[in-house]
């Protein structure tokens, strides 16, 4: 398993001519070079940056276990996972992508953490008919008004962690809260989803801020949500930038609940068990949850420096499995929307996420678990990290199908 470029794609393509000069010829080593063409899966995701702990090459290890567990084949053909990093930058993941489809064979990206990279991927598969399987990117806007016959939205969404998190704080009257926003999509759909749930529920926003991504300095945000005197300080973002607010919280001594409505497991690991106790966050997996999960854990931990996996990094297995599944049953992965349409229509079963279904919408339900990180003194073994709070069935977790503005609904 390899990456391409687009140089060596170019490369390919620079000895054909000789068979254009031969028609006959040429179509029927053409029909029998696609038959032989492998299923190539590309990972397209944050490699380096602000996401990659939560991402990166832990989502390759995991496309990679999903294709070995699938015999290797799809549709009686191998199947070949590629990955490249598209930097956080939507335009550079658009233009990684025209040049996987167009020129290097692939039939389907998946991951595409960062929302605004998610967004416009699946705008350029829809066009060339190809399939999206989003782990990483949570903009509900991938299931409502950008929705797609070619696009599956797998993992979780802000719909599903906003809402529980939220939901979870106002039983426990903590309903005044402080918004720390990433200012890109994906901070600002976690805000209005959390504050739609708040606003419903008689909370209250008491203020907000927003900072860039890959911020290094909470401080002035920290000082502002505890002059504001909330009850809970919202953290919508992700990846390190969650991991920094927490430590500096921590640091000035905060004593209001922090919620990360992106936070996981590798924040966790980010910032110390021990710092990051009491955060309170949603997944929708989880390593040490069942025996699935620990017997995947076991598996993906060694090759990617003793680790534990995120809910994307098993989101991308769980996906990648029911998309070969899906290749099979449509005989072939050339038409993106016809094996959507039979991921759709095959009931999903995996080790790690269980039995769901795949709406019209391209929404995966599941179960959504709501955590507490739980002080070192109470781990009973090395990344037992989480008290379960909660558990939320898929079907009140995620938005209702009816309220996305879904044109295929």
């Amino acid at each position: 398993m390899h990456n391409i470029t687009r140089r060596g794609a170019m490369a390919l393509l620079g000895g054909m001519p000789t068979l254009a000069a031969l028609p006959g010829l040429a179509s029927a080593q053409g029909n029998a070079a696609q038959a032989n063409a492998p299923v190539r899966i590309g990972i397209l995701d944050d490699m380096n940056g602000v996401f990659s702990d939560s991402t990166g090459m832990g989502s390759v290890i995991a496309a990679r276990m999903a294709a070995e567990d699938a015999g290797g084949r799809a549709a009686g053909r191998p199947v070949e996972i590629i990955f490249a990093d598209h930097q956080n930058k939507p335009d550079v993941a658009v233009g990684i992508a025209r040049a996987w489809f167009d020129e290097g064979g692939v039939d389907a990206i998946a991951d595409l953490g960062n929302s605004a990279a998610a967004l416009a991927v699946a705008d350029v598969a829809r066009q060339k008919n190809k399939a999206v399987l989003i782990s990483a990117g949570g903009s509900t806007m991938l299931t409502g008004s950008a929705c797609t016959p070619n696009t599956v939205h797998w993992t979780y969404d802000t719909y599903a962690t906003a809402n529980t998190l939220a939901k979870a704080m106002l039983r426990a009257h903590r309903g005044e809260w402080f918004f720390i926003t990433a200012d890109y999509t994906f901070g600002q759909s976690l805000q209005d989803e959390a504050t739609r749930t708040l606003l419903a529920n008689g909370g209250k926003v008491v203020g907000s801020a927003k900072h860039p991504l890959n911020t290094m300095d909470f401080s002035s945000f920290l000082l502002a949500a505890q002059a504001a005197n909330a009850q809970v300080i919202a953290l919508a973002n992700g990846g390190d930038d969650t991991g920094r607010a927490v430590k500096q919280a921590r640091e000035f001594g905060m004593k209001q609940p922090i919620v990360g409505l992106s936070a996981m497991i590798s924040d966790v690991m980010s910032v110390g068990q021990d710092t990051a106790q009491g955060l309170l966050l949603t997944e929708s997996f989880y390593w040490d949850r069942n025996d699935g999960s620990r017997a995947f854990t076991k598996r993906w931990s060694p090759l990617n420096k003793g680790r534990y996996p995120t809910m994307m990094q098993a989101g991308v297995y769980g996906v990648v499995v029911h998309y070969l599944k899906g290749v099979t049953a449509a005989g072939g992965a050339e038409d993106g929307a016809a094996v959507v349409a039979k991921m759709k229509a095959i009931p999903t079963d995996d080790p790690l996420f269980g039995k769901g279904i795949i709406r019209a919408d391209g929404r995966k339900i599941h179960d959504m678990f709501v955590f507490q990180v739980k002080p070192p003194s109470a781990s009973r073994h090395p990344g037992d990290f989480y008290d379960l709070e909660a558990t939320i069935p898929g079907d009140q977790a995620f938005r209702p199908l009816a309220e996305g503005g879904c044109k295929l609904v």
